[in-house]
């Protein structure tokens, strides 16, 4: 069983249960995820299933679409919903002037610092566990870029956005920087992902859907076929498809740095990458008579 699988993952599970279940449904154990979302959060969570979890680096930095609803009057200690207040609580005033032109300050590329309740480690411990036991954590600002930051609505010191914003980017950190820039704290009241790189909201299963889908036999999977649509699609005849599929270098006409090579078959065989004049060395190989890691 080979492709990707767009979830919606419900609120109140972590990224790591919802891949539990999914292997449990589609029995399948080679099953990976494109990037966590925080429990209290829902929406897009792409798994990668069986042979296709090789081609995870590819999606490493792709772009997420994110609407969240950032609640305006004090902060807390993870930047959300679920933590602890760190500041008294205000009545803030929010004028829509006045926000729509922060947001479009924020807009840009630059330094944010992380959450101290998140998954970034610090000395090689998770920062999260630190901060759990009120442990001083230490994080690095890393760069970050917020290409679109939209006010959808104000009611009350509730603030709905919509951003879309680099990989690695948290929009906890977003909120909580929103709040001190206005000097009335924030913090992250509601969040749901609508679109990882290619993969919309749109095509996402709940679990139960999924469960379903399975039940009545019907695929849910993406097909191989269909995933790097970036890369040019090169078809091999018989004899370079056995060389391919081998891991050894063809020769192949295309002014692409990285192709998709097929079998005549239609089947998807390998992601290769050029590496003098149009010789291409298979960097991933997905036919069966490769090892597949569990």
């Amino acid at each position: 069983m080979d492709g990707v699988l767009v979830l919606d993952k419900p609120q109140g599970i972590t990224s790591h249960a919802a891949v539990v279940a999914a292997r449990r449904i589609l029995g399948e154990s080679r099953i990976g995820h494109l990037g966590t979302l925080d429990p209290f959060s829902t929406g897009v969570l792409v798994l990668l299933v069986g042979q296709i979890t090789r081609l995870a680096q590819f999606y490493r930095e792709r772009e997420k679409v994110y609407e969240g609803t950032i609640r305006f009057g004090f902060s807390t200690d993870t930047f959300d919903c679920t933590g602890t207040p760190t500041s008294v609580e205000q009545v803030p005033r929010l004028d829509e002037t006045n926000l729509r032109k922060l947001l479009r300050e924020v807009v840009g590329t630059h330094l944010q610092q992380p959450p101290p309740f998140s998954a970034k480690k610090t000395a090689g411990v998770p920062a999260y566990r630190l901060a759990r036991k009120g442990k001083p954590v230490q994080l690095s600002p890393v760069p970050v870029t917020i290409w679109e930051l939209d006010l959808l609505s104000v009611e009350g010191p509730l603030v709905l956005v919509r951003t879309r914003v680099s990989a690695g980017t948290y929009i906890r950190s977003l909120a909580h920087d929103l709040g001190r820039q206005l000097g009335v704290g924030a913090h992250l009241y509601q969040l749901r992902r609508v679109a990882v790189g290619e993969f919309h909201q749109n095509q996402a299963l709940s679990l139960e859907q999924l469960e379903e889908k399975v039940r009545h036999q019907e695929n849910a999977l993406i097909p191989t076929e269909e995933l790097l649509p970036e890369f040019p699609a090169v078809v091999l005849t018989d004899k370079a498809s056995r060389t391919a599929a081998r891991g050894g270098n063809v020769e192949i006409c295309s002014s692409a740095q990285w192709v998709r090579l097929f079998e005549e078959s239609g089947k998807l065989l390998s992601i290769a990458k050029r590496m003098d004049g149009n010789l291409f060395h298979p960097e991933v190989v997905l036919g069966d008579n490769q090892t597949r890691p569990l």
